[in-house]
């Protein structure tokens, strides 16, 4: 177990002490009002004694003005009752008012946040410290009330004994050295332990919200068992710290609560004493036994100061969420008309003191398509995140339309930098709504209905219970289904630049290709910033940028780029070039084509590609330049209108088949149901043995 840095420990309470003078400042005038009203609680029943006291001196005399101070008698005791029940009414508004300001701090800091600062917790730690601590780190600033005030009556009793009788006074004051001593080792040692056991409950939830979110993956891999040990492992340690609390607590509870009946017996014995003397009356015997017990109750402020105890190790976790850095914006707004250009100067970017993006210098014209392709831990996501400023780059600068990023204010930001994940999150209380959902004004359901035709999404959607208003919860999507809604989403709100991080992953070739030709001639025209993992996808796009350990190796077009077996290499990567052959005819969409494999037609052509280092003669760059002429001579005639021959650059993407429809075995990994689209083989095995080109026999 790692020894806690002092240094830290100390800055974490300095700015958790922070958080909770800020919350107490926020309901200031309440948190006031509950003083003042405690106050006037207490002040009541300090007089409460000397007017009972006085009022029985006087009925024992049978005094006249014994009726009217019975009856003030009856006021004090009245005024102290209304008075304690106003001050539970504020406190209890007090102490929600904070814990709400605590959590909606804490929330704002975290959704502005940084993602990879913000991915510092697991999910489980943020739901505990937004709720539960929240709520115990609330109820601190009253009870930092609660506790001075509830020192007011015993100091206050201490000072009334003192004039009532001194020598009963310093009776009582002689056991007070040994109740302070026992308070503040209460202190010191309760803190201790109530930080280690939030510090383990902490622990306990993040696992338990791991398990919950691999629910089914547990399920299928048979480890339910194994998973609640690994949940309930520490529970035995939340325990003990629970019963090392609780033992501590009652420890203290038990020696006061010991030490002050012994203290009132004293004071009572001195006090009988002294009546014998006649040094004392009844009444201010009476007076002296009950300021005595008020001064006792400080005893009883072992509870408020645990409460303040608790609080402040809880607000140590909620604070945590305090000091997340914000993402700093600007103020500017971006050029009127511009066409998207954007650039990375010496873009440097540092993660766990490892440079995951090493001074990278890039520019991408106005209107490109871009992919971003590289291996695994090449840096793909984290360029595009710093492309779109979800992340903030440590050294360097990014530019939109010759504007830096980071002077941009948030919503001209949100307006013109898309965002389309792999993984996309939902909001909203229908499927309309997700696609709707963004900053701005939100878009009529004709715009909703056309991002939603441009990403795929639109049949699927209409065949739901109820169409785009059908509630998200009873709207059972797969995949690529949540891909195609997380596309619709950035279209429906696409500005001048649209990164997609690998936001195609879950949709066949087919879908692929028909969402990317969408998005060249149905989505506001602008930049896009493409993080690909397929040949077809790099083939298809304008520049390639070819990421390697953090830094641009290269960039240019893919047909280019391909002459490296470097290259080639990151395609092969993940793939199965000995998989075994689609043995079903493809099913051409669109204009009826004839199907374009036979039974033993082959390795898929993506897969053929990513081999090309070892098999020059299907996948190298000749093979590639000859696509177009070779699918001129023995492809299908059928095409779709509008689909002439495209620039040679292209011709990788422009040899899909109509094998495009089919499902695949042997699929890279993350693929999906691959439709097997050629990007630039060119070859294929026919049914006799053999070689032709596929040609371009599906609609495109």
């Amino acid at each position: 177990m790692t020894a806690p840095d002092p240094t830290r420990e100390a800055e974490a309470a300095r700015g958790a002490d922070r958080a909770l003078r800020a919350a107490a400042r926020h309901s200031g005038g309440r948190l006031a009002a509950a003083a003042v009203c405690s106050v006037a609680a207490a002040g009541a029943a300090l007089a409460e004694p000397a007017v009972l006291g006085h009022t029985l001196d006087l009925l024992l005399r049978q005094d006249p003005g014994g009726a009217r101070w019975t009856a003030w008698c009856a006021a004090v005791i009245a005024a102290e009752v209304l008075l304690d029940a106003v001050t539970a009414r504020l406190t209890g508004g007090v102490d929600a008012r904070s814990t709400a300001w605590l959590r909606r701090l804490g929330l704002g800091r975290l959704l502005r946040a940084a993602p990879h600062h913000a991915a510092r917790h697991s999910p489980g730690e943020l739901s505990a410290r937004l709720t539960a601590q929240a709520t115990t780190a609330g109820a601190v600033p009253v009870a930092v009330v609660g506790a001075a005030v509830a020192l007011l009556a015993p100091l206050g009793g201490l000072v009334a004994l003192v004039l009532v009788d001194v020598w009963t006074a310093l009776a009582f004051l002689a056991g007070l050295p040994l109740l302070a001593l026992l308070l503040r080792a209460f202190a010191r040692d309760s803190g201790a332990s109530v930080g280690r056991y939030q510090e383990v409950q902490l622990a306990m939830a993040g696992r338990l919200v791991e398990a919950l979110a691999g629910a089914r993956t547990i399920a299928a891999a048979g480890t339910a068992e194994r998973e609640q040990a690994r949940v309930l492992r520490r529970l035995p340690e939340l325990g003990a710290e629970g019963r090392e609390t609780w033992r501590i607590y009652g420890t203290t509870m038990a020696r006061t609560g010991a030490l002050m009946p012994l203290l009132l017996y004293v004071v009572l014995g001195v006090g009988g004493v002294r009546l014998a003397e006649g040094a004392l009356g009844v009444g201010g015997l009476l007076a002296a036994v009950r300021y005595a017990g008020l001064a006792a109750g400080v005893g009883a402020v072992t509870g408020r100061l645990a409460a303040v105890v608790r609080g402040r190790a809880a607000a140590r976790r909620t604070a945590a969420l305090f000091e997340l850095p914000e993402l700093p914006q600007g103020v500017r707004r971006l050029p009127p008309g511009g066409p998207g250009a954007l650039e990375l100067r010496g873009v440097r970017v540092v993660r766990g003191g490892t440079a995951v993006l090493r001074d990278i210098d890039l520019r991408i014209p106005g209107g490109t398509t871009a992919a971003v392709v590289g291996r695994s831990g090449s840096g793909k996501t984290t360029l595009a995140a710093v492309a779109g400023r979800l992340t903030a780059c440590d050294a360097g600068r990014v530019l939109l339309d010759g504007v830096p990023l980071d002077e941009l204010s948030a919503g001209e930001l949100r307006r013109e930098v898309g965002h389309a994940f792999e993984r996309p999150a939902l909001f909203g209380e229908d499927v309309a709504a997700a696609i709707a959902f963004g900053s701005g004004p939100a878009p009529n359901a004709q715009s909703v209905r056309a991002a939603a035709r441009a990403a795929g999404a639109d049949a699927f959607v209409r065949r739901l219970p109820d169409g785009y208003a059908t509630a998200l919860p009873d709207a059972p999507l797969s995949g690529g289904e949540l891909q195609r809604l997380g596309l619709a989403r950035a279209f429906c709100r696409a500005g001048r630049l649209l990164v997609l991080d690998d936001a195609t992953s879950s949709l066949d070739t087919l879908t692929a290709r028909e969402v990317e030709r969408a998005l060249t001639h149905d989505v506001r025209p602008g930049t896009r910033l493409v993080v690909a993992h397929r040949i077809s996808s790099a083939a298809r796009a304008d520049l390639v940028v070819w990421l390697d350990a953090g830094r641009v190796r290269a960039t240019g077009p893919h047909a280019e780029l391909w002459r490296d077996p470097a290259y080639r290499a990151v395609f092969a990567a993940g793939t199965d070039p000995a998989g075994p052959p689609n043995t079903e005819p493809a099913a051409a969409s669109g204009t009826g084509a004839a199907p374009a494999a036979t039974p033993n037609r082959g390795p898929d052509p993506e897969s053929a590609l990513a081999t090309a280092p070892a098999l020059p003669a299907a996948g190298g760059p000749d093979a590639q330049r000859n696509t177009g002429s070779d699918a001129a001579t023995g492809a299908a005639p059928a095409r779709a209108e509008g689909t002439g021959p495209e620039p040679d650059p292209k011709s990788a993407a422009a040899s899909e088949s109509a094998a495009a429809a089919s499902p695949r075995t042997g699929a890279a990994p993350g693929e999906g149901p691959d439709a097997g689209a050629s990007a630039g083989t060119g070859s294929a095995t026919a049914g006799g043995g053999g070689r032709r080109a596929p040609g371009r026999e599906a609609v495109r």
